[in-house]
């Protein structure tokens, strides 16, 4: 279980930071819920943003983990109209001009012609998810402005990663939404973390070392110390302490190292201190086997 949270949250969370760096100022949210397994979705917008996303179009792990929920509205919702005018009609009347229209289900000149008719120019967005992103958005924008939608923002999706962000870094962009790539590792679905026992405890209550000798994957035994040093405020190294209990405990650190082994449970309590936001509260929640069924706690 532990391996299972590890692996695959770590590898999403590894994308988002590197999808947040190339994005620079500009926000990512996490749209790709529909890309993986159902719960795995859930996972994944939570390593999203601890990967450092904004928000999530997932609204189980938006409740689950105090997360923003975000999202605008898909193709088949101005397609279930008799009309994009209708369509667009409808959704601000549901949100408030405030909310973000998808332009680009028929003609995206129109589309955003016609927002702008509809919401005026206090329309808060819109989303394009085709075509070529950076040319587009230029068009839109100019658009917008000449139509007196000065504020209207730009979000724009279409199986984003994180090299697609970087391109789009001269375009009028304002937001991202990322969807296949975040949720599948973008290149590396796991983190390839495995288990190793190390150590025993004996018969007579001592802990005694132990090891694998397979062929190419021989592992080292006995307890270890981790630290990582800094070059700069940017990580240099990593350094891997072994050998006997005597040399563990006799060994002292660089006083810039940082120790990489933390308690986050012990004897069953959890340390606090490295719970995330509203961490107290959600560890007591024991979410449903059976999704139809599923009723979750409000937050008081």
């Amino acid at each position: 279980m532990i391996l299972s949270i590890l692996n695959y949250d770590s590898a999403v969370a590894s994308a988002a930071s590197r999808m947040v760096s190339a994005a620079k100022d500009r926000p990512c949210m996490d749209m790709g819920g529909r890309r993986t397994n159902e719960w795995a979705a859930v996972a994944a917008a939570r390593a999203a943003v601890v990967g450092g996303f904004k928000g999530t179009a997932n609204l189980l792990a938006a409740q689950l983990y105090g997360l923003k929920a975000i999202g605008t509205a898909a193709h088949c919702f101005t397609l279930v109209h008799d009309s994009e005018r209708e369509a667009f009609e409808s959704q601000i009347a549901a949100l408030g001009k405030n909310t973000t229209l998808l332009v680009d289900t028929y003609n995206i000149e129109e589309a955003v012609k016609t927002a702008v008719e509809v919401a005026g120019p206090e329309l808060g967005g819109i989303r394009i998810d085709s075509g070529d992103l950076a040319a587009m958005a230029q068009r839109v924008r100019n658009q917008l402005d000449a139509l007196g939608a000065t504020n209207t923002t730009i979000t724009v999706t279409n199986d984003l990663d994180e090299y697609a962000l970087a391109s789009l870094q001269t375009a009028p962009v304002d937001s991202y939404g990322v969807g296949t790539m975040l949720v599948t590792g973008s290149g590396a679905p796991t983190c390839a973390m495995v288990y190793k026992l190390t150590e025993r405890e004996g018969a007579d209550g001592t802990m005694q070392p132990v090891a694998k000798k397979s062929k190419d994957k021989a592992t080292v035994p006995g307890r270890k110390l981790a630290y990582r040093s800094y070059e700069y405020s940017l990580a240099e190294a990593e350094h891997v302490i072994s050998g006997s209990e005597e040399k563990l405990a006799g060994f002292t650190p660089e006083p810039e190292w940082k120790n990489l082994l933390v308690d986050f449970v012990n004897h069953g309590e959890i340390d606090s201190q490295w719970q995330g936001h509203d961490a107290s509260w959600l560890h007591m929640i024991t979410v449903p086997r059976h999704w139809p069924s599923c009723r979750l706690p409000h937050k008081a």
